[in-house]
């Protein structure tokens, strides 16, 4: 299986320190308001890689970290606590706006059929670790403390600038509007923040430098190392956490550690509404109650983003997602094919067999998901030459492999009840004696009750409209 890997620029074979084990980190939500389509985009394109994963017979062992403290307005070392922003807007406490947008969040994956994460940590439940993470990379010689907090000093690792290939002496040029000026380099990033002398805030804890709080990044590399070890076979998240997030990942765990710290980073584009990148902060953050308010189902969001590939500026419109809700009930009138194909293929063929090579290949080159669709569609299109070539039961697996795949729930169809399905032989029956009245008054009849027909001289096909 390839993917792309944005460590080295090109596309790579995975190869797992363990394998058949890959050890997955994902870069989670902060856990301070109501997820957007954004961040569901990127959250389904890591169930998609998992999925992936499982089908070229991995086995993944998947952390997904959730931010429930340390996680500041800029995404640097600026501004207040986005849990705490989240508190004030709420009158709440943060503990409060953190178990509520948590358990919010948890309920999603479920909503969206997600694979299961192996592990959801929470910051919060992980201080201990971060602080002996500090530790280590003090005894190292990599923090100093100012007034603050304790700081990373990035000067003492040389290949800071090299994943996000960044422009180091620009931001030394630019470092005179720095916030912080005891800062000794414009790139160093905080590891724990002391509290203010005059505020108590509801997240603090007491460390060997005062009380306060970790800060945003340290708290991914101590939890994927307590649960992954200190090399990881993979790490995700959207590519805006290239040039900060990560790249500060990437210097405290390998300077604490001394190894590699992931050995493939698939990151995710971003996602426009009407040429603009979707943000709380631009007004454009559609939640998923505003999808399914517009009549939406979550299946058809969940195929909407999976028609763009990760690594594409995707677009996201209301007409898009009625295409999506339209190729989704064509899938659904191919799934319907369970209940009506033979138990015995007439002239047994590889319709589906071959289609499921072609769709597996697809996803192991780096998750093309695209090609995937297209090539489903040409099946379903061709869904009159499965009367002969397939049976009913190897109908039924293909479709739980694209279930596996792509967590579109087609295996959820249901058999017609029994009145239905006399309907449709009564109608058979008309056709048959040339009774085009009675056929057309009994086909009408079935419209009525959500059954369309699709008529050929093999077989009529039944779908739910």
């Amino acid at each position: 299986m390839k993917l792309y890997n944005t460590l080295t620029k090109q596309l790579e074979d995975i190869k797992p320190l363990a394998a058949p084990k890959v050890t997955v980190y994902t870069c989670g939500p902060t856990v301070y308001d109501y997820p957007h389509i954004g961040n569901w985009f990127t959250f389904i394109r890591y169930d998609l890689l998992i999925r992936s994963l499982k089908i070229a017979d991995y086995q993944p062992l998947w952390v997904m970290n959730i931010t429930d403290v340390g996680h500041l307005v800029s995404d640097a070392d600026e501004g207040e606590d986005k849990l705490e922003k989240g508190a004030k807007r709420e009158g709440k406490t943060a503990w409060d706006v953190a178990k509520f947008y948590g358990d919010y969040f948890t309920d999603g994956l479920d909503r969206l059929n997600f694979s299961k994460p192996d592990y959801l940590p929470k910051a919060t439940d992980h201080i201990q670790e971060q602080i002996d993470l500090i530790q280590r990379l003090e005894t190292k010689g990599f923090t100093y403390v100012i007034d603050d907090g304790v700081y990373y000093d990035t000067a003492k690792f040389p290949k800071y600038a090299n994943f996000a290939q960044l422009d180091l002496d620009e931001q030394q040029a630019g470092a005179r509007v720095e916030v912080n000026a005891q800062k000794r380099n414009p790139t160093d990033f905080a590891l724990w923040k002391l509290s203010p002398a005059d505020h108590q805030r509801d997240m603090e804890w007491d460390s060997p430098w005062g009380r306060g709080f970790p800060g945003w990044h340290i708290e991914c590399s101590a939890m994927s190392i307590k649960y992954l070890g200190e090399t990881l076979d993979i790490h995700s998240g959207g590519i805006d956490h290239i040039p900060v997030h990560h790249t500060n990942e990437i210097a405290q765990s390998e300077a604490a550690t001394g190894k590699p710290f992931a050995n493939i980073w698939m990151h995710t584009n971003h996602i426009l509404i009407n040429d603009e990148k979707i943000a709380k902060s631009a007004g454009n953050g559609i939640t998923l109650e505003e999808i399914e308010a517009k009549g939406y189902s979550l299946e058809a969001f969940r195929l909407h983003v999976l028609e763009s590939h990760y690594r594409s500026q995707s677009k996201f419109s209301w007409d898009s997602l009625m295409a999506a809700q339209n190729r989704l009930q064509a899938y659904r009138a191919f799934a319907d094919l369970i209940w009506q194909l033979p138990e015995k293929a007439v002239k047994p063929g590889t319709i589906l067999a071959d289609a499921k090579k072609v769709i597996t290949d697809y996803l192991q080159n780096d998750l093309d998901t695209p090609s995937v669709l297209a090539h489903l569609s040409s099946i379903e299109s061709e869904s009159l030459a499965l009367f002969e070539s397939e049976s009913a039961d190897s109908f039924k697996a293909f479709v739980q492999f694209i279930d596996d795949s792509l967590g579109l729930k087609l295996g959820a169809s249901q058999p017609l009840d029994e009145n239905l399905k006399q309907l449709i032989s009564d109608r058979e029956q008309a056709r048959k004696a040339q009774n085009w009245v009675k056929s057309d008054e009994l086909r009408d009849e079935l419209a009525a009750a959500g059954i369309g027909l699709r008529d050929s001289a093999i077989v009529t096909i039944w779908f739910r409209l």
